[in-house]
């Protein structure tokens, strides 16, 4: 069981959008879980393997408990009926409270796939007489998180104090974000300083916003609920 499942289509996803939010949970001694869909397989750079072991040691960067690869085929998440099935036999075995998965409107059609069939997993992981392994799990609810494209958040998480921890996170995943081999490697939009740049502005302006350093942004289809009107808890 654990406190947060967060879900990427591809293994530096997470990283790329909730790394603070991970480190942060991570910190204050939340049990984080990471399940990357897919290998990454049709990436331009890097190997199946290779994405395999950056991710491994982002999560230990990270701090999460465990990180696993679902192996579904990239660039076609959600294209067979077994991939929902797996999905939610994997919230049932691990029981989360929260999950977190990526925002449905994104530049690749890769997220907004995710995106879909992780909200059908966590709904059909609840109903008791949906196929699939394990007992019918209910998350307490799933949280949005932005890749490339953003927009206005339900809320943000303050990750000034784990900004840090997310670009660290973000240089072990070396195939993708540095061009180690100029000769060999191919140019890709995110392995030039303007994707990252495109990541700290982001988290920048969502931090400027709510008057702190750093934060990350979130979406959630209900309202949030809160005890009264007062901004800080009594």
């Amino acid at each position: 069981m654990v406190d947060l499942l967060a879900f990427g289509p591809h293994p530096d996803d997470i990283e790329i959008g909730i790394g603070g939010t991970v480190a942060r949970h991570a910190a204050l001694g939340f049990q984080v879980g990471l399940c990357d869909l897919t290998r990454g397989e049709m990436g331009s750079n890097g190997t199946p393997d290779e994405r395999l072991a950056e991710a491994e040691a982002a999560r230990q960067v990270l701090g999460a408990v465990w990180r696993e690869n679902l192996r579904l085929p990239d660039r076609r998440i959600g294209t067979d009926p077994s991939h929902l099935i797996q999905v939610v036999a994997f919230i049932r075995r691990h029981r989360p409270k929260v999950v977190a998965a990526p925002y449905w409107s994104d530049r690749h059609p890769d997220h907004g796939a995710a995106s879909e069939l992780v909200t059908e997993a966590v709904f059909n992981a609840g109903l008791r007489r949906y196929e699939a392994e394990g007992e019918a799990w209910k998350p307490d609810w799933i949280c949005y998180y932005f890749i490339n494209q953003s927009a206005t958040p339900s809320f943000v998480v303050d990750v000034s104090d784990h900004y840090e921890t997310k670009r660290r996170a973000l240089d072990r995943h070396v195939s993708q974000f540095t061009r180690t081999d100029p000769t060999g490697g191919v140019a890709t939009r995110v392995n030039t300083p303007l994707f990252r740049q495109l990541v700290e502005s982001r988290d920048a302006q969502f931090g400027a916003l709510a008057g702190v350093r750093w934060a990350e942004g979130f979406v959630v289809r209900e309202p949030v609920v809160r005890d009264s009107l007062m901004r800080s808890a009594p």
